[in-house]
């Protein structure tokens, strides 16, 4: 999703040094009639990210990102009037009044359940992904390899699977880097039995936390209930399998107050089937979907379910680590056209069951190992 105010061009930038960089961070007094909590990352170029209520990423421009830093620091729309009108060359009565519109888009996100997990102020999705940032928009920690009772275990890629204490030590390590962004994956990460303690960790650090699961166990509604009491704020169903667990998954999931996006992936057997499935997703009132496919003969037709999303008015999310990950609509229809900027190893980070770090699901390069390894040593390598 992208979120527009009409804020002024960063050229008038370049020549005005940054705020600093770093971290800022904002809790309603306990007083307040209205709790919330506001983390603020800066990078060194003036753009930034926010994070609300830890469920929602904001990804700002330079002057958004200067908006939310007077947003957290609780300055009046005189004050910012003030200090823009002698940072910048506009006047004190336009500055007042874009930081009058920032904070009312401001209090909507805040007052606004079961957003979407990312959105984006005036940077296209791509974006991101070009600039020189500080640490990844998000990490996806693969809690184990083994997957669901009526499939079997056929992955030996790694000899052990971290303990609880370890994930919280790499959730530690990714909170103190500026990561604000968790997604829990497999495998099927719900056959941990501490899947529940680990999102309750990132909630109560403030991270943004999401899961993806084929749904095998959210039929079970007390487990989906634990799941969702635990921080959980987004949920990806996997229904790329036959089984008709997922859909029942996705039934339960969608009465829930959480955002949800149903993922397939296409093949030879299904391709014929998928705007019947699009269809069907549609008729449930999926608001996301994810699409990619597993043989890139395929790309005619995912292009042209991408086409039939776009028509049905729905959300299409290409960038989370879901299987064949790599070919996905996105990459697709731009490398027909231009290089594809993938955000893989800079935006997001993949942590295996063991710890070790790679830019992507199913890439060959190590960056190192996230439970043993610097922080700083694992991004040199990137």
């Amino acid at each position: 999703m992208k979120s527009r105010i009409n804020l002024w061009s960063d050229r008038l930038f370049k020549q005005v040094q940054s705020l600093p960089a770093g971290m800022y961070n904002f809790q309603s007094p306990p007083e307040s009639d209205h709790q919330y909590r506001l983390h603020l990352r800066l990078e060194p170029d003036g753009e930034g990210i926010l994070v609300i209520n830890a469920s929602t990423i904001l990804h700002l421009n330079r002057s958004a990102a200067e908006y939310a830093y007077y947003f957290i620091n609780q300055k009046n729309p005189v004050e910012v009037g003030r200090l823009m009108h002698s940072r910048y060359k506009i006047s004190e009565k336009q500055a007042k009044e874009d930081f009058q519109a920032f904070n009312g888009q401001m209090q909507t996100l805040i007052d606004t359940p079961d957003l979407s997990p990312e959105l984006y102020i005036e940077l296209d999705r791509l974006d991101p992904y070009s600039s020189n940032i500080s640490a990844p928009f998000r990490l996806d920690c693969c809690l184990t390899y083994r997957t669901s009772v009526q499939n079997p275990d056929n992955s030996k890629r790694v000899d052990r699977e971290l303990t609880t204490e370890e994930w919280k030590i790499i959730l530690d390590k990714a909170i103190n880097a500026g990561i604000p962004h968790v997604v829990f994956t497999g495998g099927e990460p719900t056959i941990r039995p501490d899947l529940a303690e680990l999102i309750t960790y990132t909630e109560e650090k403030g991270i943004v936390c999401g899961l993806i699961t084929d749904g095998s166990r959210l039929s079970d509604p007390k487990y989906l209930h634990q799941l969702l009491a635990s921080g959980l704020d987004h949920l990806m169903i996997d229904l790329s399998s036959d089984y008709g667990y997922c859909w029942e998954a996705l039934k339960d999931a969608l009465s829930e107050d959480i955002f949800i996006t149903a993922h397939i992936t296409i093949t030879k057997k299904n391709s014929t089937k998928i705007h019947g499935l699009i269809q069907k997703l549609t008729d449930l009132q999926v608001s996301s979907i994810s699409l990619s496919m597993d043989d890139s003969g395929l790309s005619k037709v995912l292009k042209e379910a991408q086409e039939f999303i776009q028509l049905k008015g729905i959300q299409l999310v290409w960038d989370l680590p879901v299987p064949c990950a790599s070919n996905h609509p996105m990459s697709v229809e731009i490398s027909e056209h231009a290089e594809y900027i993938s955000g893989a190893g800079k935006a997001w980070l993949y942590v295996e069951p063991d710890g070790d770090v790679l830019p992507e699901q199913g890439a060959s390069k190590l960056l190192g190992n996230f439970l043993n390894d610097d922080w700083e040593v694992i991004w040199k390598n990137q």
